[in-house]
């Protein structure tokens, strides 16, 4: 039986940080009204991130008074899938940028194409 990966939801919470920052600034500039949680559980099983909102590319005059869009990265899913921190590392990094793409606009076909 395999084992799985115990990350801390402060390490794990950490990760994501460090994740947020290898994003180029001139992104994280453009970043706007959203928020990136932790989540321990997903809602649907095998899901390791979700991103909850209205793309950059699709806001217009009448985005105003919103509530922020939802980045959420799911630890326990990240963790099962992972052999060692270093994977879970390397898997958070995936995710986080993964789902910044989609608040970008960008869908899930072109992000695979991109190696994300």
């Amino acid at each position: 039986m395999a084992t799985v990966i115990d990350v801390s939801r402060e390490r794990f919470e950490e990760l994501v940080a460090e994740a947020l920052d290898t994003i180029p600034p001139e992104l994280t500039q453009a970043m706007s009204n959203v928020v990136v949680t932790v989540v321990d559980e997903p809602p649907e099983p095998d899901l390791l991130g979700l991103y909850t909102g209205v793309p950059l590319t699709e806001r217009g005059d009448w985005y105003s008074g919103v509530l922020p869009d939802r980045i959420e990265i799911y630890r326990h899913s990240i963790c099962r899938v992972c052999d060692t921190e270093d994977d879970v590392v390397d898997e958070v990094r995936i995710t986080v940028v993964h789902e910044v793409g989609h608040h970008f606009g960008i869908d899930d076909q072109r992000l695979h194409e991109l190696g994300w």
